[in-house]
């Protein structure tokens, strides 16, 4: 279930981020917290699977698009297909917008829609 981040979840969201690259330091994870929590356009999600949340996404708004800033999945969940799961959880949630990455996030991205592609074939 993706959740939307609210504060009760700020421990559990900077744990997650911190998996990723350039979000190791605690000053930087509170900064990119701040900017969820202040900023209208940008927004983050928490995977709950059972009792556990074990992946974390977060979006920028644009207009016509949404841009992936963050994605981060618990190490003892990878390869299972988590990280693809939230963005589909995230097409479904912005089927009008065009789903965009960033430098930090296109490689990922691009996995995620070989098996798309592969899948639809």
């Amino acid at each position: 279930m993706l959740l939307r981040y609210k504060k009760a979840y700020e421990k559990i969201a900077m744990g997650l981020l911190s998996y990723m690259p350039g979000e190791k330091s605690v000053k930087k994870l509170q900064e990119t917290i701040t900017q969820y929590e202040t900023e209208e356009n940008y927004q983050l999600f928490l995977l709950k699977q059972d009792e556990d949340f074990i992946g974390i996404v977060g979006i920028k708004l644009e207009e016509d698009a949404y841009v992936v800033m963050h994605l981060s999945v618990n190490p003892s969940f990878r390869g299972e297909g988590i990280g693809s799961e939230m963005i589909a959880k995230l097409s479904e949630l912005y089927p009008h917008l065009e789903c965009k990455s960033t430098r930090d996030t296109e490689s990922f991205m691009k996995k995620c829609r070989e098996k798309e592609e592969g899948a639809d074939q």
